[in-house]
C-alpha cells in the first residue's frame, strides 16, 4: 500500500503518482478539468499577469507559421522548390477551395490573407495535442477560439453595416421576409438572437468542444495504458495502447477538419454580409 494522501479518507492514495498501477491500492488517475490547468511559467496567477504553457504554445505556433511562410516565399521561384510547393499548395487550397467557392473570386480575393492565417493558426494550435512534450491543444482553452470568433464576428457585423446600411443590415440580421406574413415578427426575433448572439457562441464552442473532448480521450487511453501495467492488467493495457494510437490518428483528422470548418463558417458569414438582401 502506498503512502496515503492528505485526505479525510486515510485509505485514499495519490491518484497521480507515476508508479500508481491497478491492484496497487491506488485509484485510476482519470483526466478532468485539472488536466487543462497549468501553473504559470512566469508571473503570478493571482495577479492575472502571468505566462503559462498554452500561451507559450500559441506564441511558438505563431512563430512557426510565420517562419514557414517566410522561408517558403522569401525568394519565390517560377519552378518552386519543395518548401515553396508545400506552402503554395496549402495557400491555394484555402484560396480556391474555400474562399473562392464560398465568397467568389471578385469579392473573396481581399479576404484570402485573413482566411489563410486563420486556418493555419487554428490547425497549428490543434496540432500541439499530438506533438511530443507539448501534448496539449491550445484551442481546448475556450479563450483562444472565443477571441478568433470575436474577430470574425466584428468583421461580419461591420461588413454587413458597410454594405447594406442600417436598415439593410437590420433586415439581414433578422431575416426579414414579407412573405412570412403573421409569423414574421416571431421569425425576426428568432433570427436576430440566432445571428447576433448564438452564431458567435457556436462558432467558438464548436472548435473548443471538439479539441477539449479529443484531448480528454487521448489522456484517458494514455493514462489507462500506464495504469493497467500490472498483473493481468497487462492484457488490457495493450488494448488501451492500441486505442491510443487509433485516437491519435483520428485526432489528426479532426484537427484539420475543425480548422477547415472554422474558416468555412468564416467565409459563409462574410458571404452573407456581402450578399444582397431580397
Amino acid at each position: 500500500m502506498k503512502e496515503p494522501a492528505v485526505s479525510a479518507d486515510p485509505t485514499q492514495v495519490l491518484a497521480f503518482e507515476t508508479d500508481c498501477h491497478i491492484f496497487d491500492g491506488c485509484g485510476f488517475p482519470a483526466p478532468g478539468l485539472h488536466s487543462f490547468l497549468f501553473e504559470p511559467l512566469w508571473g503570478d496567477a493571482d495577479s492575472n499577469l502571468y505566462f503559462n504553457k498554452p500561451m507559450l504554445l500559441a506564441l511558438l505556433g505563431s512563430i512557426i507559421i510565420v517562419g514557414f511562410f517566410w522561408a517558403a516565399f522569401r525568394k519565390p521561384k517560377v519552378v518552386p522548390g519543395k518548401l515553396q510547393m508545400v506552402a503554395e499548395t496549402g495557400y491555394d487550397f484555402i484560396r480556391r477551395g474555400i474562399v473562392y467557392e464560398t465568397i467568389g473570386k471578385r469579392e473573396g480575393d481581399k479576404y484570402v490573407p485573413l482566411v489563410v492565417s486563420l486556418f493555419f493558426f487554428v490547425w497549428m494550435m490543434n496540432l500541439w495535442s499530438i506533438i511530443p512534450v507539448a501534448q496539449f491543444p491550445v484551442t481546448a482553452i475556450i479563450a483562444y477560439p472565443a477571441v478568433l470568433a470575436i474577430i470574425v464576428y466584428i468583421l461580419w457585423v461591420s461588413l454587413t453595416f458597410k454594405r447594406h446600411g442600417f436598415v439593410g443590415a437590420f433586415k439581414n440580421f433578422t431575416g426579414y421576409d414579407k412573405s412570412l406574413g403573421p409569423v414574421l415578427p416571431l421569425a425576426m426575433v428568432i433570427e436576430f438572437f440566432s445571428n447576433l448572439l448564438v452564431r458567435p457562441f457556436t462558432h467558438a464552442v464548436r472548435l473548443f468542444a471538439n479539441m477539449f473532448a479529443g484531448h480528454t480521450l487521448l489522456l484517458l487511453f494514455t493514462i489507462a495504458s500506464w495504469y493497467l501495467l500490472n498483473g493481468i492488467g497487462f492484457a488490457y493495457a495493450g488494448v488501451s495502447f492500441v486505442m491510443t494510437i487509433v485516437m491519435t490518428a483520428f485526432e489528426l483528422f479532426i484537427q484539420a477538419l475543425q480548422a477547415y470548418v472554422f474558416v468555412l463558417l468564416t467565409c459563409t458569414y462574410i458571404q452573407g454580409a456581402l450578399a444582397k438582401h431580397h
